[in-house]
């Protein structure tokens, strides 16, 4: 199995602590995730992630599969990282670290993503879709993070 990393990157305008606010809530990946995906959490969700979690998504993959997907968070450093990893769901494999990183004031924001396809060499063939599918995914997500009445709404919400 080839295994495929996306890394991406982004600063976001408010402190590491309200950014891990908010990200440590599973509940909010619904508000940065792109409509079309039709993105549907279906577990009953704490207000903060915790090692061995296991999260249960359906969402639509390539614009027209509807897929069950189940995620486990399996580490977890508060105001630091979180990984998430896929036991059940569209990908052969799924690793993926949310890393938060405090710089004065701001949040540096990381994503590192390990993933296999399954269908062996039909599964290589269909990268390019994959990869389309999650740079629509990110780009969503740097764009809603961008958006300063978003930010505000963030930090609204946030109780510290």
């Amino acid at each position: 199995m080839k295994i495929y990393k996306l890394e991406r990157e982004q600063t976001i305008n408010i402190p590491v602590e309200i950014s891990w606010s908010f990200f440590s809530n599973p509940k909010n990946l619904q508000e940065i995730t792109p409509k079309n995906l039709s993105f549907n959490i279906l577990s009953e969700l704490p207000k903060k992630v915790y090692p061995g979690l296991i999260i249960l998504y359906k969402l639509k993959i390539l614009g027209i599969f509807q897929t069950n997907w189940v995620t486990e968070i399996t580490q977890v450093k508060d105001n630091e990282f979180f990984i998430d990893e896929q036991r059940f769901g569209p990908y052969k494999f799924w690793h993926h670290q949310h890393i938060f990183i405090n710089e004065a004031g701001k949040t540096r924001m990381k994503d590192i993503v390990h993933f296999g396809l399954p269908f062996g060499i039909f599964g290589r063939i269909g990268i390019g879709f994959v990869n389309n599918q999650l740079e629509e995914i990110f780009s969503y997500r740097k764009k809603k993070l961008d958006d300063s009445d978003f930010i505000t709404k963030i930090i609204k919400e946030t109780k510290l």
